[in-house]
């Protein structure tokens, strides 16, 4: 509700990995069974200055914990809408020996490929605009050809799709039968869907307006109340698209098949979490060339923060008019301002005094790379090239994943590159039966986005009153890429609001420059 794919070779090459909130990350794998390109390896994460310090006792430090999209939006931000931070050293601690958090790639095969958040909107102003000022490629997708499992046969496709080449009214035939098949089987609710879909969007874009006429908000309540967009944090998705006309066939294939790829999860998700969904199967969505990692890299590089790598942050204590972190290399650093910019749900720091947050389930992700061939006989078909390039299932207990999709075809028969997503992991025996034959296997645990259910529950975004704020308690309204620039760019915000409320002897006031908004529109109405 608005409220306003050789033979079988047993000896393939495994890795397993399990990356979780312990390495203070902060950005989810949304739409992760979508990928189209390659990727550059893991190792190629750009170098930025890695500081250590036994002790830093610097007054006015403002220290943020997580490098990923929410840690490096927050120092962006902070350092751009400012034209001084007050003498102020930025820090930023990640506990990994790379940035980029939940965005990051894997190599299978000397290829590159999304690991994590994939895919990008293309209504995402900030990360847009992120791209535009870093000077990174974006790529945006194919079609895909889609496939809806029920454990045991196809209950509907979209058209094979024409070859790669193929002339522009090909393509657009294409596009025109997949509608005729979509309103076949659907009907109406796919207008319905949509519209449901483009009134969240428009009340999001709201966040990004200009700064005399939108708040800063010390709640993510209060965020999500200006948009209109709380009440769908208080009801199910389905809930939502049943009042909405929705015919329950959709909802129970289209509409789960889709939150079951970007979520890992059931139409039980909140209103709010599903409408962002919904919006993840659009056309028109991008991804930057080389990896979205890139995103964050370029914004800590640009806000000439210190970057602390393979520091993580232990415990937080409270020490009157700073905060005192200790690093898990025994080092201690005083802050003035301290920014949570990573979930706290599943990982261990100690507040003195102790904060109250209520408790949040993650939803872990296992994100499982083969190269190999897909086994057709699992899918009841006769032939490895009659199985669709995506694959999506319906919210049904005998179902052992939620996505299958091909990120790349090579030319040795029905050799591929696969990405499959679960809710658990899916052991050698299990793949073995899905794929005839496996080359290589990559495995990796995401601690991915919330557990998302109705109604949500917030953590503050001041955790203590004081100088103490939380980027990453917006995921309870949904995760993203976008999400986390939308709730960086506000707690930023926040921090220069706030900080010019304190006396002028202890800090020197903040000059915030312009919003994003306001120098796009400067942009827009140059005379040429």
């Amino acid at each position: 509700m608005y409220s306003d794919h050789k033979p079988r070779n047993r000896e393939a090459d495994l890795v397993e990995l399990t990356i979780g909130f312990t390495d203070q990350s902060s950005s989810s794998p949304n739409s992760h069974c979508i990928e189209s390109g390659s990727m550059l390896p893991l190792s190629l994460f750009v170098s930025l200055l890695v500081l250590h310090l036994p002790h830093a006792s610097a007054d006015g430090d403002i220290c943020i914990i997580g490098g990923g999209i929410s840690g490096a939006s927050t120092a962006f931000f902070l350092t751009s809408y400012t034209s001084t931070l007050g003498g102020a050293q930025l820090r930023v601690f990640e506990r990994r020996q790379k940035v980029g958090g939940r965005l990051g790639t894997v190599t299978l095969a000397g290829d590159s490929f999304e690991a994590g958040g994939s895919i990008i909107h293309p209504r995402n102003l900030h990360a847009r605009r992120f791209a535009d000022l870093l000077g990174l490629a974006v790529k945006t997708g194919g079609d895909d050809w889609l496939g809806i499992w029920d454990g045991k046969s196809f209950v509907f496709q979209t058209a094979r799709p024409p070859p790669v080449g193929s002339s522009w009214w090909r393509r657009k035939l294409h596009s025109l039968v997949n509608s005729l098949l979509l309103l076949r089987r659907y009907g109406l609710s796919l207008l319905k869907m949509d519209k449901f879909v483009q009134e969240m969007l428009r009340r999001f874009m709201l966040f990004y307006n200009g700064m005399e006429s939108r708040p800063v908000f010390a709640t993510v309540e209060e965020m999500l109340q200006w948009t209109g967009l709380y009440g769908l944090t208080r009801r199910t998705l389905e809930e939502e698209l049943l009042d909405a006309g929705l015919n329950t066939r959709t909802i129970a294939e289209l509409v789960t098949v889709i939150t079951r790829i970007n979520y890992g999860q059931s139409t039980h998700i909140s209103g709010l979490a599903g409408a962002v969904s919904l919006a993840g199967s659009e056309s028109g969505l991008w991804a930057v060339k080389g990896g979205n990692w890139q995103l964050a890299a370029g914004l800590l590089k640009t806000s000439n923060a210190t970057l602390h790598l393979q520091e993580g942050i232990d415990s937080i204590t409270d020490a009157g008019d700073h905060y005192v972190l200790r690093s898990n290399s025994g080092s201690e650093y005083e802050c003035m301002v301290t920014v949570v910019a990573t979930p706290l749900d599943e990982l261990n720091i100690t507040f003195s005094p102790p904060i109250s947050i209520p408790p949040r389930k993650m939803q872990h992700t296992h994100a499982t790379f083969v190269r190999g061939i897909l086994n057709p006989g699992y899918f009841g078909l006769n032939s490895a090239s009659d199985i669709p390039e995506l694959i999506g299932t319906l919210e049904l207990p005998d179902i052992p994943f939620s996505c299958i999709s091909v990120l790349k075809r090579y030319s040795e028969g029905d050799m591929a590159a696969y990405k499959m997503f679960s809710r658990a992991k899916l052991d050698d025996g299990l793949l073995d039966q899905i794929f005839r034959a496996r080359i290589e296997t990559i495995r990796i645990n995401w601690a991915a986005y919330p557990h998302y259910q109705a109604p949500e529950e917030f953590a503050p975004i001041v955790l203590d009153g004081k100088q103490l704020y939380y980027v990453n308690t917006f995921e309870s309204a949904a995760s993203a890429i976008e999400t986390g620039a939308v709730a960086a760019e506000n707690v930023a915000r926040l921090i220069i609001s706030r900080l010019s409320l304190l006396p002028q002897a202890q800090q020197q006031q903040p000059h915030i420059i312009k919003s994003f908004a306001e120098q796009e529109s400067q942009r827009r109405h140059v005379d040429l």
